[in-house]
């Protein structure tokens, strides 16, 4: 059996905590604009990443497939195929983290993906350095840390604000913030979701229940009261951030 067979049959958290051990964590860019693709390959390559490059849909799938990445960036306006399904295609046989990139103006489709399973999205223009810090915050979710429900749920913390899942306990620079049952749901969801965006029907689903996907301004008044308590500015919040029109990012820890 070769070497490429046997690593196709690990989990795919060995693999990649194998590869990141090595410097060689493997990072699939999917975008027809060639310019791009070097700006991407320059600099994920100058932070030890090893990256592969496809221009359509077609090849990307057929890199995906045979080539195993650890992260996948992915344009959504392909010339044989729109990306949106590309991820509906994807999803169907890969957990490999998902980052969008794309220069549509319409949230309607970076929700759409988020729906379907991409992980994060970035708007072109963007900066090389939200690129490499939006990869690491998407290899992070493959860690063993980052599944719900084990010890390493237990403790969550960014910068002075700490969850201690195990004993229900909220404090901001050692400060106790007494939260209400669902205001400590919703913080806790985002928590073991952290660096993430997550849509506003995402949320209001894990929390409230299906029937509540459309309630938006469920969510507008509890963040509002969990700003209020954790935030040392709610107006200019530094935890729990806003994605416009889409949902809510908790930050994730240093």
């Amino acid at each position: 059996m070769s070497d490429e067979m046997r690593e196709h049959e690990r989990p795919i958290v060995d693999v990649i905590l194998a590869r990141q051990g090595a410097g060689g964590v493997r990072v699939l860019v999917i975008d027809d604009e060639p310019e791009i693709q070097r700006a991407i390959r320059a600099r994920l390559a100058g932070a030890e990443f090893t990256v592969e490059g496809a221009l359509t849909a077609a090849a990307g799938m057929d890199l995906a497939v045979r080539w195993h990445p650890d992260v996948i960036i992915l344009d959504l306006s392909l010339p044989d195929k729109d990306g949106v399904e590309v991820v509906r295609e994807l999803r169907t046989w890969s957990r490999t983290p998902i980052i969008i990139l794309s220069v549509r103006a319409a949230d309607a489709d970076k929700i759409t993906a988020l729906e379907l399973g991409a992980d994060d999205y970035l708007t072109k223009p963007f900066s090389s350095g939200e690129l490499v810090a939006r990869v690491r915050v998407a290899l992070r979710h493959t860690s063993p840390a980052s599944g719900a429900g084990g010890a390493a749920d237990a403790r969550f913390q960014t910068g002075g604000l700490v969850i201690d899942i195990q004993h229900r306990l909220v404090t901001v620079d050692d400060r106790e913030v007494h939260l209400t049952p669902t205001e400590y749901a919703v913080l806790t969801y985002l928590a073991r979701n952290a660096g993430k965006v997550i849509t506003h029907r995402t949320l209001l689903q894990a929390v409230w229940g299906p029937q509540y996907e459309t309630e938006d301004h469920y969510l507008h008044v509890f963040v509002g009261q969990l700003r209020r308590k954790i935030e040392p500015q709610p107006g200019r919040p530094r935890y729990l951030l806003t994605e416009p029109g889409v949902g809510y990012r908790l930050r994730s820890p240093e």
